[in-house]
């Protein structure tokens, strides 16, 4: 298996959340929007099982994915790309300060 670089868990999650929302917007296909938040996501949720532990993990998957579905009525209050990068921020704090803080 590949060493994966030692990027922050913070910076996927929150990379999953915007790159997920640009694909999608750029290319007008929802689906490979869906697949980078995916895979960004799966892949954030290792790190956290990995510095943080399973409950965490599972915690700031609930986190990730309910920024991404509050996204969506959020959008419609102050614009998509506010809303997107709020709630991005959102979980990257979160992220950083359960599971990157401590590496």
């Amino acid at each position: 298996m590949a060493k994966v670089p030692n990027i922050p868990s913070a910076v996927v999650a929150a990379s999953g959340l915007v790159g997920g929302y640009g694909v999608a917007r750029w290319t007008k296909k929802r689906q490979l929007g869906g697949a980078v938040l995916a895979v960004a996501g799966a892949a954030a949720a290792q790190q956290w099982r990995q510095r943080a532990g399973g409950k965490a993990a599972g915690a700031l998957t609930v986190a990730y994915v309910a920024a991404f579905a509050g996204s969506h009525p959020l959008a419609k209050k102050v614009g998509a790309w506010p809303a997107v990068l709020g709630v991005a921020g959102a979980v990257a704090v979160a992220s950083w300060a359960v599971a990157d803080r401590q590496a």
